[in-house]
């Protein structure tokens, strides 16, 4: 039997490190709290949204600490962008070769 060259015998310790690290952290067969997850936490999803129940009818949701200062800063980042990029200065060959073909023509004009 040939040797097997260097490209198969690191696949196949790939191979078998890939496959012991997916039997031991994919949680199949084992009983007990997942080593991966604290106290408190679900294992499955219970069918909210992020798994946060409503708020109860007539109340808002309470916003997060994140949110306001999130939103603020893409609202303005999408009006600075649409204010800034809408006032770029054209500067395109196409254009600069139509305004020399203008002033071409002008000039045979007034000649």
């Amino acid at each position: 039997m040939p040797s097997p060259t260097p490209f198969a015998t690191a696949a196949q310790t790939l191979r078998h490190r890939l496959t012991t690290a997916l039997r031991t952290r994919g949680g199949g067969g084992h009983e007990g709290p997942s080593r991966w997850t604290s106290p408190g936490h679900q294992e499955r999803p219970n069918g909210y949204l992020f798994n946060r129940p409503p708020p109860p009818p007539g109340q808002s949701r309470k916003w997060e600490d994140w949110e306001l200062p999130c939103y603020v800063t893409s609202f303005l980042t999408i009006v600075i962008l649409g204010v800034g990029l809408n006032a770029k200065p054209d500067l395109t060959i196409e254009t600069w070769a139509h305004q020399k073909a203008v002033e071409r023509l002008e000039a045979q004009k007034s000649e």
